[in-house]
């Protein structure tokens, strides 16, 4: 799912294509992209766009008479800058949107189609798509410390929980938390002060890091790239593969539709969190540390 550096990059490339000139008209292709009835289509035609903001992981296209179109990307769509008028891919294809000088496309990966849209009229109706998280580059270190203690999870799900903090998800999370050399299952309630400290300043280093990394790779051009898996990270989507710090192997723990990575010597002191499938499985097989399964542990596997 695109997170906050990637939505950073799209608005920031948006603004320099877009910004003053007239939308023509939305083609859909998909009959559930659109999640409102009005404003309507027509409402928005012709009119000029004045830019761009995020909330959440949402972009906000702001138009002429205060109308706005709220996207969702979700966790496969992806926008693409082509010529006026392309014709909009059949299989993944969602919508484009026209404009005299090129055609923003949406599309959307695999077979659920999650991405969403809505049309607004008046900024107090973009009031409902914000969650309430924290943007961590406008928050003070007490402000970050609220936020982070006001309820009791595990730090991973805390930092990606939009009620919380904005734009940040499993990928990047697993990258703040290590540069944090924190664990991904710790309790809130358990962090010391020098370890809110230490996750206030990753969270910011990591995600502005990534916005210059991503800013410097798209440069005049549009990010046609955008992915959750990159191989300058650190341990998301890096399982089994050396962590960079210390070179011990990247683990994880697979929940749902997701998997949250992380270095054992470096965020757990040495302990392997839990896989609760692979630890039923293996029962009295399953390594506890980090130097076990190293040296072995996994006796029948």
């Amino acid at each position: 799912m695109p997170e906050l550096p990637d939505v950073t990059i799209y608005i920031e490339s948006l603004e320099t294509k877009l910004k003053g000139e007239r939308l023509e008209t939305i083609r859909f292709a998909s009959p559930f992209l659109l999640r409102s009835v009005s404003p309507t289509l027509e409402d928005f035609q012709g009119k000029k766009v004045l830019g761009f903001q995020r909330i959440g992981k949402r972009i906000v296209f702001a138009l002429q008479e205060e109308l706005f179109i709220v996207l969702h990307l979700m966790i496969a769509g992806r926008l693409h800058w082509k010529n006026p008028g392309a014709k909009i891919p059949g299989r993944l294809g969602l919508a484009a949107f026209d404009f005299s000088n090129g055609s923003l496309l949406l599309t959307e990966a695999g077979t659920k189609k999650r991405a969403s849209l809505h049309f607004v009229r008046g900024r107090e109706g973009l009031k409902e798509f914000d969650r309430g998280g924290l943007e961590v580059f406008e928050a003070t270190p007490d402000e970050f410390r609220a936020a982070l203690l006001r309820e009791n999870h595990t730090v991973k799900r805390t930092l990606t929980d939009p009620r919380l903090f904005g734009g940040i998800g499993n990928a990047y999370s697993d990258e703040i938390l290590h540069r944090a050399k924190l664990s991904p299952l710790k309790q809130t309630k358990l962090l010391t002060v020098g370890e809110v400290e230490r996750l206030y300043a990753a969270t910011r280093e990591t995600l502005q890091e990534w916005v210059d990394r991503l800013r410097s790779e798209t440069k005049d051009g549009f990010p046609e790239k955008v992915t959750a898996f990159r191989k300058e990270m650190a341990v998301h989507g890096k399982f089994g593969q050396p962590c960079p710090v210390c070179g011990s192997k990247v683990q994880r723990i697979v929940y749902a539709e997701n998997e949250c990575n992380y270095c054992a010597r470096c965020q757990t002191n040495g302990k392997l969190l839990s896989d609760r499938s692979l630890a039923r499985l293996l029962k009295a097989d399953w390594p506890k540390t980090i130097d076990e399964l190293e040296a072995g542990g996994l006796r029948r596997f």
